[in-house]
Order: structure tokens, then sequence, then C-alpha cells
């Protein structure tokens, strides 16, 4: 195994987590809080999700929402940078010493046959395939990971992207953005601030009355302006290019007619969805149309003995109803069922 943060695990583990972010380290420390065996595995690095925020990223939530394992996130501005939020989560593995093993994807995760067995977890690394041992396994991967694709030609060209970083590469450029939430609209206003065309493209109305409330009133004044330029009820049927030539082909939903969009690149970002394979391979019952677990809220425990599921995860396709602040309580409500379980852990928790 290639773990780092912690002491080699048992051969058999109480627990093992897929996941390396704040859900899945706030999970991690509180199994050693309970004398559990513990190791978070990830097919990325420790918070990738974090990693793939834009640069400089302020987050919405004050920083005491953000505080997982009782550690304090001790920063003087009361909503913490992208930077400062990576930081913290490293800190609290390396105080917990939490055993990590990055870069692993889980591939596989089994049942016990018969009471008294074991999970199987089977994971893939560059060196090769494992297989880890577990008396339960805890699923935390949340679904930044996933962004929802449009289904429409082009999209897997080179310079259509669903992630944004940074706005610098692109100054002098068209860029046409494709969404209206908080992560549209952000890039947006920052590419726009740093010399680029842009051109906001939405099937709706107007931008969602879910965005942050700073954001709306900047961005709706630079379009009513004319800085920025909006396609709103309009929708993407294809990334063409030709030659030199690129564009985005939308069509308007009233009527029907098709306008080229001439760009140097486009960013998508219709949102994300969480990928539930491991889950239903697992024997977890999983909703059809929302795409939430069968899970205990007072324990994250699945149908599936023995099997939780944290975080995100629980909330499905509504991705905008489970977020760090209100799923942190998740790791103590695991650790403690399951060291109850195993006879672990200290009797003031018991």
């Amino acid at each position: 195994m290639r773990e780092r943060g912690g002491a080699v695990p048992r051969a058999e583990l109480d627990l093992l987590v897929v996941g390396a972010g704040p859900t899945g380290i706030a999970i991690g420390a509180a199994a050693l809080e309970e004398d559990l065996s513990v190791l978070l595995v990830d097919k990325g690095p420790l918070t990738s999700a974090i990693q793939d925020y834009p640069c400089h990223l302020t987050f919405f939530t004050t920083r005491d929402r953000l505080e997982i394992a009782g550690v304090p996130f001790t920063v003087p501005e009361e909503k913490p940078s992208r930077r400062q939020a990576l930081v913290y989560y490293r800190a609290v593995v390396e105080r917990y010493g939490i055993p990590l093993a990055l870069h692993e994807e889980v591939v596989g995760v089994e049942p016990p046959g018969r009471e008294g067995e074991r999970f199987t977890v089977e994971t893939v690394h560059r060196r090769g395939r494992h297989r880890h041992r577990a008396h339960a396994v805890a699923l935390a991967t949340g679904y930044f990971y996933n962004p929802v694709s449009l289904g429409v030609d082009g999209e897997d060209l080179p310079w259509v992207g669903h992630r944004y970083h940074e706005p610098y590469r692109h100054f002098g450029e068209h860029v046409v953005v494709v969404g209206a939430g908080n992560t549209a609209v952000e890039a947006a206003l920052d590419l726009w601030r740093n010399g680029v065309r842009v051109t906001l493209v939405h099937r709706g109305p107007s931008v969602k009355g879910s965005i942050k409330y700073w954001l709306k009133p900047d961005f709706e004044n630079r379009v009513a302006e004319g800085s920025i330029a909006a396609r709103y009820g309009h929708r993407v049927t294809a990334f063409r290019e030709e030659g030199a030539e690129r564009w985005v082909e939308v069509r308007e939903a009233g009527s029907g007619v098709v306008e080229r969009l001439p760009c140097d690149a486009a960013f998508v970002f219709a949102g994300y969805r969480p990928d539930v394979t491991l889950q239903r391979r697992a024997g977890v019952e999983v909703d059809a149309a929302t795409l939430v677990p069968a899970v205990d809220p007072e324990t994250c425990e699945s149908n599936v003995p023995g099997l939780y599921v944290a975080g995100t995860l629980q909330a499905g396709v509504a991705t905008d109803r489970i977020f760090i602040e209100n799923s942190r309580h998740h790791g103590p409500l695991i650790a403690r069922h399951l060291a109850r379980r195993l006879g672990r852990g200290f009797p003031h928790r018991l």
C-alpha cells in the first residue's frame, strides 16, 4: 500500500473510506478518535475537487462552517480562499496522521458473503491492482469530478472545457461561457475583467436566482452596458471548427433561428451529477430518478450493513442541497456507529 499521512494500518482495516475530500478527511479523523484503523483511498490527490476550483476563488461559506474534526480554521478573513482551504484540510490530515492511498482508484466494493467476513475493495494504481479488506466501507466521493455533458457534437474538442481556473491565457480572445449558475457567472466576470471578450449562453430567460447575491447585479450591469454579451433563451447545438475558425452553434428557443458565435475557447458549466456505479454494484438501493441512496440519517449506513454513504452523495442529483457545512457531522456519526458495532472506541463516546 502507498499510505501517506499516518502509520500503516493493520492488515485488515476497521474502515476504508473512498474519497479524500473534506468529508472523507472528517470520517478518517473521527475513526481515529474512536480507535479504529482507517485508510482513505482516492483516485486523485488530496482534496482534488478543491484543487479544481478557480485559482482565486473565495468560499461563499464562512471559515467556521468549513471546520472539521474540531480543528480551528484560523485565518483572518471571514470567508477563506481556495488556497487557505487546501492548506487547512491538509493540516487536519497531518494533525491526526490520517493514512492515505492517493492516486489509487477504487474499481469495486464487494460486501461480505457471510457473517464475520470482510468487505473486499479492489483498487488500481499505476503500479498495479490491490485488494484491501475492511470491516466497513464509507463512500465519500462527492460529485465534482463528474460534470454534466451537453451531449452535443464537438463537446470533446480540446478548446471546450468543463473546468475554469484562471483567465490569463485567454487575454484578447473571445470566449463563450455556457451556463447561468455561480460558476458560469464568476468565470464570465473574471474573464471580462482580464481583457477577454465574453458571451454567455443560457437556455433560460436570465441568470439563476440562486447565484451569490453580490454577483447577480454585477453581472446584470455588465450585460446591460454591453460589456458582456448574453444569449438567453438559447441552446447550444454544436461546437464546430473548420481550419482556423472555431464557433459555437446556438439555437433560439422561440424562433428556432440558428446563430454562429465565433470564439477561441468555450466553457460548459451545466452542473454535476454523482456517479452511483460503486454504490449500485455493492448493492446499495439508489432511486432511479433522484439518485438518492437508501441511507439511515442517524448513522449514514446504507441498506448494505457496514457500507456507509456520506457527504454530497446523499443528495443524489440535488447537488445544491448538501455541502461541507451541513455534512461534516457525517464523520462522527459513522465512526461512533462502527465503533459501537465492533466494541471499540472509548466508553464516554459509546
